[in-house]
């Protein structure tokens, strides 16, 4: 038997035990799944913008976000969803083009008797205290006080007459979906509109031009993000994701991973938005009539995304709970409108009878294949993220157990214990390795895998190893369809 070493020479005359670790055979480490919010900081954020930065707590990210912004308030909800994933922020500048989205109230009668005015702004509820001796303009003046009082609000308010303004703190289009409104929890929480009250409320909107990801995106370079939160929906934002996602998952980068986002509009907003994107490595999830705007959901959906899939990526992501405020009873989607997002490329959800929002199917928005054929190879996410995690496993086992090794061919007379392999050898640890996951309940079907696995010596280049990897991710349980056939009683 010939043991290869690699540092204890032969040329040693020196007594007596000497000691060398190969630590090549007990690797069992793993990538840090690591998530990226990107997102738009204010001014008065001290982050500097397009370069990624590790979130060190949600008041750290407040100071260096700002205040408000849209990237603070997404990471403040994330962490309610997973507080231990290892997160990072993007952040990115208002468009020097952009314009701010602005909505009104405009109070146009009084109150005739004491009450609170409870207010919604973006999901979060601003309680004015109502007198009836206040008139129309003093109400006015009262709301913009208890809006700018709230500095965790992504929107500044000012008063005139009768009139408040409110005007989003970050510049571009998403601030359009800044949602107002009064009374959102309804009687079972308490809220009503005070006896004579009455307003009208022009909602958020002219908000344009979002910022431009280049920049930002090619300063993430090779550093692993495995779930990307965007809170945009234009196609030039998504577009410059999709390229940047490609050029991750390919064999010079290999940095596995997937975007998250959220689209809100009806049900004929989001078929509209969904049939234009085809892209396998995202997945956006639809909703309407939620007081939290889209970026929210975004953070939300991604938070919940990850925790499960760090977990175990091919367990299904049905029936994960969201945190996010679901939409009236009365206007959410019926299940025929969910079933033809679904095949559209959006994502679902359905809300329990206490206002639990939770996820019912979470797909990619790929559809068709570069022949413009259907083609649902990615369709759902589970399957992503397990094609993402063996991958993973196959190439840390090879490159930790056969970084340094001689290559010979099969048939080759070899000492045992010395650092020389073959393609028969290769393909027996790729085999058990195989085994090994499809026991951990990731992959399936070992038999015919070991029948199709192809490994060789590549004919141009003899140092290297060509391998077919016929991987065959285990599915998830989707559905059960009963037929009940039933009987009458015999005598």
């Amino acid at each position: 038997m010939a043991i290869s070493f690699t540092q204890i020479p032969q040329s040693l005359r020196l007594p007596f035990v000497f000691a060398e670790v190969d630590p090549s055979r007990a690797n069992t480490g793993t990538q840090a799944e690591r998530t990226l919010i990107i997102g738009q900081i204010t001014s008065s954020g001290t982050a500097t913008p397009n370069v990624p930065v590790l979130v060190q707590g949600v008041a750290w990210a407040k100071a260096a976000c700002g205040v408000g912004s849209m990237l603070a308030l997404m990471i403040e909800k994330y962490r309610e969803r997973d507080p231990f994933g290892e997160l990072w922020m993007l952040p990115v500048a208002d468009n020097g083009s952009g314009v701010a989205a602005t909505g009104t109230i405009q109070f146009t009668a009084a109150a005739t008797a004491a009450g609170t005015y409870p207010l919604y702004v973006a999901g979060q509820r601003v309680f004015m205290a109502v007198t009836a001796s206040q008139t129309t303009a003093q109400l006015a003046t009262a709301l913009a006080a208890a809006i700018n009082a709230n500095t965790n609000l992504p929107v500044t308010a000012t008063a005139s007459t009768s009139t408040v303004t409110l005007t989003a703190k970050n510049k571009g289009p998403e601030g359009n979906g800044i949602d107002l409104r009064v009374a959102y929890g309804g009687a079972a929480a308490g809220e009503a509109m005070p006896a004579g009250l009455a307003n009208t409320i022009t909602a958020m909107a002219s908000g344009a031009t979002a910022p431009v990801l280049t920049t930002a995106l090619a300063n993430l370079g090779d550093s692993p993000f495995r779930y990307i939160c965007c809170p945009y929906t234009d196609s030039t934002s998504l577009n410059a994701l999709r390229d940047a996602m490609a050029l991750r998952w390919s064999w010079q980068r290999q940095q596995y991973g997937a975007v998250f986002g959220a689209f809100r509009g009806t049900v004929g907003d989001r078929q509209t938005f969904g049939a234009a994107r085809n892209d396998p490595y995202a997945s956006i999830l639809g909703f309407s009539n939620s007081p939290d705007p889209s970026w929210i959901w975004a953070a939300d959906y991604c938070a919940a995304c990850a925790e499960s899939l760090r977990a175990d990526p091919a367990l299904p992501l049905q029936t994960v709970r969201l945190s996010v405020k679901a939409p009236p009873a009365n206007l959410r989607d019926a299940p025929e409108d969910r079933n033809t997002l679904l095949f559209t490329g959006v994502s679902t959800h359905t809300v329990d009878a206490d206002g639990t929002v939770r996820i019912e199917r979470a797909i990619t928005t790929y559809q068709t294949n570069a022949a413009g054929q259907a083609d649902d190879s990615f369709l759902n996410v589970e399957r992503v993220f397990t094609l993402a995690f063996a991958l993973d496993d196959i190439r840390n086992y090879i490159a930790s157990t056969y970084s340094r090794a001689k290559l010979a061919n099969v048939g080759q007379r070899i000492l045992p214990g010395s650092r020389v392999v073959t393609t028969d050898i290769i393909r027996a640890d790729i085999v058990a390795r195989y085994r090994l996951l499809e026991r951990r309940g990731f992959v399936q079907d070992a038999e015919n895998f070991r029948a199709n696995l192809v490994v060789e010596r590549n004919a141009q280049n003899t140092s290297r190893v060509d391998v077919l990897w016929p991987i065959v991710p285990i599915d998830q349980l989707r559905q059960v369809a009963l037929l009940a056939q039933f009987r009458n009683a015999t005598i």
